[in-house]
């Protein structure tokens, strides 16, 4: 039985490299896989799927998906989405018409709240109709778990305001635990 999967985690959790080996285990196995990224993550080109570790393969937009009929769709064994908090809520409910009318899973991969521990639109339809919710884990500087993204500026001041979408700034974001973004510490005071 087909299932909504909603995998997230803090940046830097390895979410997008997971999506990348996933689907490269369903073409081991000789199945199908698509990969879809919203059109809005086009930092390493409209088409393609990057990890920061250096995996990356080809993707269609999330847009396409949306256009494709039953019959398209049916012809993957799996659809994998990257980036799924830039997913709209019409999106994530065509995601749940995938599962529940076609028959074909869907594991989606993001983050679930923005730099200022709020949620993404996405993500927030994900949470609420996500058939599995699972945690993909990484760790603060204090060695706790890292639930929380902090943005910071070039100072390395961790920054509380501004817009929640800042796309090609992996150098001005980290995460920590949710003490630490807190007290806006994103390294240790004791290392400066």
């Amino acid at each position: 039985m087909a299932k909504l999967y909603f995998r997230y985690g803090a940046m830097g959790s390895s979410k997008t490299a997971n999506a990348l080996m996933v689907a490269y285990n369903y073409h081991e196995k000789g199945q199908r896989a698509l990969l879809v990224k919203p059109s809005l993550d086009n930092r390493d080109g409209e088409n393609t799927m990057f990890s920061r570790i250096g995996l990356s393969n080809e993707c269609v937009a999330v847009e396409q998906l949306m256009e494709m009929g039953d019959d398209e769709v049916r012809a993957y064994d799996c659809i994998i989405v990257d980036e799924a908090q830039f997913c709209t809520k019409e999106q994530v409910e065509r995601l749940t018409d995938i599962v529940d009318f076609v028959g074909v899973p869907v594991i989606c991969y993001g983050l679930r709240t923005d730099f200022q521990r709020n949620l993404f639109p996405g993500s927030q339809w994900l949470l609420a109709w996500a058939d599995v919710i699972e945690e993909v884990k990484t760790v603060c500087w204090c060695g706790k778990a890292a639930t929380c993204n902090a943005r910071f500026d070039e100072s390395g001041t961790m920054v509380t305001e501004g817009s929640q979408v800042v796309l090609g700034a992996n150098d001005s974001y980290t995460s920590v635990c949710r003490l630490h973004h807190k007290l806006g510490q994103i390294v240790d005071p004791e290392s400066k």
